[in-house]
């Protein structure tokens, strides 16, 4: 526990993500998603695997991959790397949004491969799509959907295998219906 896990990092899902993973899927079967969408990081797969039983076709956007956060990745921090990473996140929320830690990638890369992912599922057309990303990944990518300035996206909270429910107002812009839930896990 506590290990950096970004886009560097493809590690399997531990006994507790495949039970939460079972228990979202449980709840969520009903709804009649058309496509799955997940990162190319294999903890996403794993996370939606209990639907491969409805046959939803399953579709790997390279672009929702989690921010890479460098020298971070695969380390249990230790004092001095928690405080560059409170520094890091500070600066982002300053809007320096090209800073990134060292051999890692800022947020404003982030976000712009992530408009090239949101493309390429805006294309597709389908009406029920779910997606499944990462932590950092899924605060730019509310920022994204919701046309919320970059440097505010830690004002999405996040829990892992949480849910964000969106409907789409136009083109390019999405509402949030329900945030953060984890009612499923209970």
């Amino acid at each position: 526990m506590g290990i950096v896990q970004g886009s560097g990092i493809d590690s399997d899902l531990n006994e507790i993500g495949r039970l939460q993973a079972t228990k979202f899927f449980e709840t969520h079967q009903h709804v009649p998603f058309d496509r799955i969408y997940v990162s190319e990081l294999k903890r996403t797969h794993q996370s939606v695997e209990p639907f491969s039983v409805k046959n939803i076709p399953l579709e790997i956007i390279p672009e929702f991959n989690e921010i890479n956060w460098g020298v971070l990745e695969g380390q249990k921090p230790s004092p001095k790397q928690h405080k560059l990473f409170r520094e890091t996140i500070l600066k982002w929320r300053n809007n320096e949004l090209n800073h990134s830690i060292a051999n890692g990638e800022s947020p404003l890369e982030l976000y712009n491969r992530q408009k090239n992912g949101l493309q390429k599922v805006l294309d597709s057309s389908h009406q029920h799509i779910l997606i499944c990303m990462h932590g950092r990944a899924m605060r730019s990518f509310l920022c994204l959907l919701t046309d919320t300035p970059l440097h505010q996206m830690d004002k999405f909270q996040h829990t892992n295998l949480c849910l964000y429910k969106l409907t789409q107002l136009d083109s390019q812009k999405f509402e949030i219906l329900l945030e953060n839930d984890i009612s499923h896990l209970s």
